[in-house]
């Protein structure tokens, strides 16, 4: 998907893109090596104090075979929706490319959501099934009500009456015949962070995968090298995980160390890079924040060859830190939910400056404009605009048309992001035209927490803002307004950022909660959360 210039002018100017007539996930990241190569190692699995356990390519088409034989069986068809609310692990890809096999629409979820947000996203794209494990089935059970639309239930950690036995459904044996599917048939329905409102649901063809193929073949120093191995802590139902790393190193034959989610330890992710011989890393700028913390991180002997960085700004200190103790200078990337990728550096090809994104990837027309819609000159603010046709960009918004068409002017995707050109074609990021929070790595809409704080018995309104923070980037700060007959206290302030990280998730919940008499409001009812944020 890109040849091996090393000139990025070059580069931009002579690539093409060139996809095929048929394409599906499944092929792409199983089956194209599990035919040639059925014994080459595609995951390296790490379990607390257990040695790193190989699985590969033909162990997934086999189990990934007779999974999406078990659940044909049972009614799921192509078009269905189906979710994967699951840790790192094999069971993960085996998921996907099974769902894949049978053109079911994967939606995947983080367990760090709680019963509400998952209840709310399975939902609203009328899951049919979800495969998940013991922990996600309490999240299923502690719903208020269970999605109407959720027919088939699958448990790795075993069924339970109410859930099926992953491991016995594989045990039934049998395959099916793949469905015929082309780029742009819908493959996967990633939920954006709920910018104005509730989450919505971005619609991918197969094609997506496609799109990240020359940027992930660029930022990570013309990708595959013999020898790669890549790894990310990011969890593999955030974009980020799921395609800046996971699918388009598998489709590439480069084994992926995967390890279940936990709390981020940073010495441990340098003993993990060693252990297990890491050369392609895709860190979130949270996580390197951590990890600079780390005394004499040479001790560990971690050896990368890459080291990516994506979800929100990596910073000159942590770019220089990076590059003294990690041994290679961090590539960063810009993109979002609908459009990833966009914008990347690539220090093998001269393209890296520190407090910069980077230039535009090869394969992507990216614009900065005005308000008015007219391009934006050298260190000019602008929108960052991606033009369409572009195997990147979403099919759209689930369910949402209005939404979809609100977000283009003619053939170009508005990002909503602000940022500066500089007369060499470096971007810099500036801001958020809408309220959007980034903290560690996530990019939290307010909508979702305040709907979440507005269901508390002491709260009469809410507004949820970020406040800058040295590691985080952000937090999250809610303005509360309470109801008669509550009183301001620690004690409730406490209670009211429970309740939304039990129901949301640990990055969604407030850190500190402001009780105010009023909420600034515009004439006709909306937040001014312009001034909630200057006063945070």
């Amino acid at each position: 998907m890109l040849p091996e210039i090393r000139d990025h002018a070059r580069l931009s100017a002579e690539f093409r893109w060139r996809l095929p007539r048929r394409f599906s996930i499944a092929e792409a990241i199983c089956d194209r090596w599990a035919t040639r190569e059925p014994d080459r190692t595609a995951l390296l699995l790490k379990r607390p104090g257990a040695a790193l356990e190989p699985v590969s390519y033909g162990a997934l088409r086999a189990a990934s075979q007779a999974l999406a034989a078990a659940l044909a069986k049972r009614g799921l068809r192509r078009g269905d929706r189906a979710a994967v609310l699951l840790p790192q692990g094999a069971e993960v890809v085996t998921a996907h490319v099974a769902l894949s096999r049978l053109g079911v629409v994967v939606a995947p979820l983080a367990l760090a959501f709680g019963p509400d947000g998952i209840a709310y996203r399975l939902g609203d794209c009328d899951a049919r099934a979800i495969v998940t494990n013991a922990e996600g089935l309490a999240r299923l059970r502690a719903m208020a009500a269970q999605p109407p639309g959720l027919e088939i239930v699958v448990s790795v950690d075993g069924g339970d009456g109410a859930a099926l036995d992953y491991a016995g459904l594989i045990a039934e044996g049998g395959a099916v015949e793949d469905e015929a599917l082309t780029p742009d048939d819908p493959a996967l329905m990633i939920y954006t962070s709920g910018t104005a409102g509730a989450p919505k649901g971005a619609l991918h063809g197969g094609r997506v995968l496609l799109g990240h193929l020359p940027g992930l073949r660029m930022t990570h120093e013309f990708f595959p090298q013999p020898g790669d191995r890549a790894w990310t802590p990011a969890d593999w139902a955030w974009a980020g995980g799921l395609l800046n790393l996971l699918m388009p190193a598998l489709h590439y034959g480069v084994a992926v160390v995967a390890q279940p989610a936990t709390k981020f330890d940073p010495e441990a992710a340098f003993a993990l890079m060693a252990e297990a011989g890491v050369r392609n890393a895709f860190l979130p700028p949270t996580a390197l924040r951590l990890m600079a913390g780390v005394p004499n991180p040479e001790r560990f002997g971690a050896k990368l060859r890459s080291a990516v960085a994506a979800g929100e700004r990596l910073g000159e200190a942590t770019f220089h830190w990076a590059r003294e103790a990690l041994g290679v200078t961090v590539n960063e990337v810009y993109g979002q939910t609908e459009c990833n990728y966009v914008l990347s550096s690539a220090a093998g090809l001269g393209v890296s400056k520190p407090g910069f994104i980077g230039k535009p990837t090869p394969g992507h027309v990216v614009g900065l404009f005005d308000d008015d819609g007219r391009p934006c000159g050298p260190d000019e603010p602008g929108e960052i605009c991606v033009r369409r046709p572009d195997p990147i960009l979403f099919l759209g918004y689930w369910n949402r048309p209005e939404a979809t068409a609100e977000k283009f002017r003619g053939d170009w995707w508005r990002t909503g992001d602000q940022a500066v050109m500089d007369h060499e074609g470096y971007v810099r990021f500036v801001g958020r035209d809408d309220d959007v929070i980034t903290t560690s790595g996530y990019r939290v809409g307010p909508g979702e927490i305040e709907d979440c704080l507005s269901r508390h018995p002491a709260v009469a309104l809410a507004a949820a803002v970020g406040k800058p923070d040295a590691l985080r980037t952000e937090i999250v700060r809610a303005f509360v307004q309470l109801r008669p007959g509550f009183a301001p206290s620690e004690a409730l302030a406490g209670d009211i950022s429970r309740f939304v990280r039990e129901r949301l998730s640990a990055h969604e919940y407030p850190r500190e909660v402001t009780f105010v008499d009023e909420l600034p409001l515009t004439t006709s009812g909306k937040v001014i959360r312009r001034q909630l944020r200057d006063r945070a």
